[in-house]
């Protein structure tokens, strides 16, 4: 027969390994959700900014819509704002509207590199002069983030680069391209060629 003193250390021992598994147990179920949620959180914040570029290319196009030019400029980043003048930028809007009424705008990819972002976008709507015809411009809408703002900064090609040279990774993977001009033509999207100006650009 054990001894007291004996049958007091296999039973201490028992519970010493009963803990300590269950403190494994726990562990393991921590690490395991520890695996599964930071991958999730890195998600969550990637898709969190790809919404705000979302909202801001909308935003923008909305206002473009309603010929609200001055919130359009508001949106430029602060170099290009400091080329242009605010009155000079919007007699420019106020003369392209006039000829091509937009219509409708689809979002596609977006992409987001610390902070720059790029937007595949698609631009539908009707030219009115000198000849009436349904449109539509497939381009990049790049924008840059200041101060913690998401700004447009498609056609600054000086901005865009300076931004593009801090992410050389991002700017292999998605080189600025010139935009697309499509012109509806018997029920099919008819490409226009534009004429080429020795530069690459997207606006």
């Amino acid at each position: 027969m054990l001894k007291p003193t004996t049958k007091m250390k296999l039973k201490n021992l028992t519970t010493t390994r009963t803990t300590n598994n269950r403190l494994q147990a726990i562990a393991q179920r921590v690490a395991l959700v520890l695996a599964l949620a930071l991958p999730l959180a890195a998600t969550t914040a990637n898709a969190s900014e790809e919404s705000d570029v979302r909202g801001v290319v909308q935003k923008v196009f909305q206002q473009l819509q309603s010929r609200d030019y001055g919130s359009v400029y508001d949106s430029l980043p602060s170099s290009t704002r400091n080329r242009t003048a605010r009155d000079r930028f919007i007699s420019a809007l106020t003369r392209a509207q006039d000829r091509y009424v937009l219509d409708r705008i689809n979002i596609g990819a977006v992409r987001v590199a610390g902070n720059i972002a790029v937007a595949d976008t698609e631009l539908f709507g009707r030219l009115a002069q000198p000849f009436q015809a349904e449109g539509k411009i497939v381009v990049q809408q790049y924008l840059v983030r200041e101060e913690g703002k998401w700004r447009v900064a498609t056609g600054d090609n000086g901005t865009i680069q300076r931004f593009l040279k801090s992410n050389p990774a991002f700017a292999k993977k998605f080189p600025i391209r010139l935009p697309q001009i499509f012109m509806k033509q018997n029920g099919k999207w008819i490409p226009v060629n534009l004429p080429s100006t020795g530069k690459r650009g997207n606006g």
